[in-house]
């Protein structure tokens, strides 16, 4: 059996932040803004897997009204649903995801994130896809005020 999960985030642009996607910190002059690290590559990540499994989505299960999530590493947040999908008889097949972001230019970043994520997920690095986009100055994204994030994933029954 196998299931499918998608999911969407965005967070705002802001200075006097670290930016983080996919589990790797781009040096860029702004940061996103969030309860977390706000990595928005990972937290769609994290709830299309949650999703797939038809267990709510991130918030039910890392709500940004908890303290312990204040500034938390998004990886730790994508590991522990790992270990859910795991308790739930699952594997990652593979994800594919899109980040849309203006700037900073994300080819030089794209294979660190994919094992990042790789090793977190516990797959093979073929198995995790990331590609970018620009809003092309049309939008949020092309005005620089955000960064978002879509993903797909599938997963197969042990």
């Amino acid at each position: 059996m196998i299931r499918i999960g998608q999911s969407t985030d965005i967070h705002q642009l802001v200075e006097g932040r670290k930016l983080f996607l996919g589990g790797v910190e781009i040096p860029h002059d702004k940061g996103l803004l969030g309860h977390s690290d706000a990595d928005v590559l990972l937290h769609a990540i994290t709830e299309a897997m949650i999703g797939a499994l038809g267990l709510g989505d991130i918030g039910a299960h890392f709500p940004d009204t908890d303290p312990k999530y204040k500034g938390i590493d998004s990886k730790i947040l994508l590991a522990e649903t790992v270990a859910l999908v795991h308790r739930h008889g699952y594997l990652v097949g593979n994800i594919d995801s899109t980040v849309l972001a203006e700037q900073p230019k994300l080819r030089p970043h794209i294979e660190k994130m994919c094992e990042t994520i790789a090793e977190i997920l516990q797959v093979e690095r073929n198995q995790v896809n990331v590609k970018a986009t620009r809003g092309e100055k049309m939008g949020f994204v092309g005005r620089e005020e955000g960064i978002m994030a879509q993903a797909v994933v599938l997963m197969v029954k042990q």
